[in-house]
C-alpha cells in the first residue's frame, strides 16, 4: 500500500494517473469502490504539494493563470465531488478511457497544433478569448477531477499544450497547483460525508508525499523530451489498464 502510494506520488507530478495505482490495491484490500475512491483521493492530496513545491522554480510569473484557473478549479472539483457523492453514473465510467486516450494523443499532437492554429504563447498578455477557453475547460477538467480524476493531468497538460504554454516543467507546476485546489474541497467533501478511512489514507498519504517531490525533481533533471515521452507512455497505459478493468 505503502509503495503503490509513493509510485502514484511520483506519476502525478510528472503527468498524472497515480489513482489508477491506488484504487485497484484499495479495493483488493476489500474496500467499497466508492470508498477506495475517496480514500485514495485523499491519500494523494498531500503528494500535489511535494510535486508543486518540487517544481516551485517553474512557477515565476504565473501567479496570474494560478488565481484565475484555481477559483475554476475549487468549483469545478466541488461540483465533481458531490456528483460523485450523490449520483454514482456507470456510463461515465465507460466514457473515462477513451476521454484519457484523448487527451494523450491531443497531447502527442501539441506542437503540430500549435504551429498550425499559430496558437499565442502563454508567456505573452492573453486575450479574453483565450482566458475564456482555458476557464471552461478547466471547470469540465476539474469536475471530472473531484468525481474521479484518473488522468486528469494529462487533460490538464494537453490543455495547457494547445493554449501555447511551452515549458512542460512550467505546465507541470501549473497542473500540480491546479490538482490541489481541485482535491481540496473533494477531500473536505469525502471527509464529511465519512467515505474515507482514515488510517489507510494517512498512511499512503506520506508516502505519496515523498513521491510527489522525488517525481518533480526527477523530472525537472531528465529533460523535458523524456518528460513528453514518459507522459504518453503513462497516458496510454491508463487507457489500456482502465479498458482491461472494464472489459476484462
Amino acid at each position: 500500500m505503502m509503495v503503490a502510494a509513493f509510485a502514484a506520488g511520483v506519476i502525478n507530478s510528472i503527468a498524472g494517473g497515480g489513482t489508477l495505482i491506488t484504487f485497484p490495491v484499495l479495493i483488493w484490500l476489500g474496500l467499497d469502490p466508492k470508498v477506495a475512491n475517496a480514500t485514495s483521493t485523499v491519500a494523494l492530496w498531500p503528494g500535489l504539494f511535494g510535486g508543486l513545491f518540487g517544481y516551485r522554480r517553474e512557477l515565476e510569473n504565473s501567479s496570474k493563470i494560478l488565481i484565475r484557473l484555481g477559483i475554476t478549479s475549487v468549483i469545478g472539483g466541488a461540483i465533481g465531488a458531490w456528483l460523485l457523492i450523490w449520483t454514482p453514473s456507470p456510463v461515465f465510467a465507460y466514457l473515462v478511457p477513451f476521454l484519457i486516450l484523448f487527451a494523450t494523443l491531443l497531447f502527442m499532437a501539441g506542437g503540430s497544433i500549435n504551429r498550425w492554429l499559430r496558437l499565442q504563447p502563454i508567456d505573452a498578455e492573453p486575450k479574453m478569448s483565450w482566458w475564456l477557453g482555458a476557464i471552461v475547460f478547466q471547470f469540465f477538467s476539474s469536475m471530472y477531477g473531484g468525481y474521479f480524476g484518473a488522468g486528469n493531468g494529462i487533460l490538464m497538460l494537453a490543455a495547457m499544450g494547445l493554449l501555447g504554454l511551452h515549458d512542460i516543467n512550467r505546465a507541470n507546476g501549473i497542473k500540480n497547483f491546479l490538482g490541489i485546489c481541485i482535491n481540496s474541497i473533494a477531500v473536505i467533501s469525502f471527509g464529511v460525508t465519512h467515505l474515507v478511512v482514515w488510517n489507510d489514507a494517512l498512511l499512503m498519504a506520506v508516502a505519496a508525499l515523498a513521491g510527489g517531490y522525488f517525481g518533480a525533481k526527477m523530472a525537472v533533471r531528465i529533460g523535458q523530451v523524456a518528460i513528453r515521452r514518459a507522459i504518453v507512455v503513462i497516458g496510454f497505459v491508463i487507457t489500456f489498464a482502465m479498458l482491461w478493468r472494464l472489459w476484462g
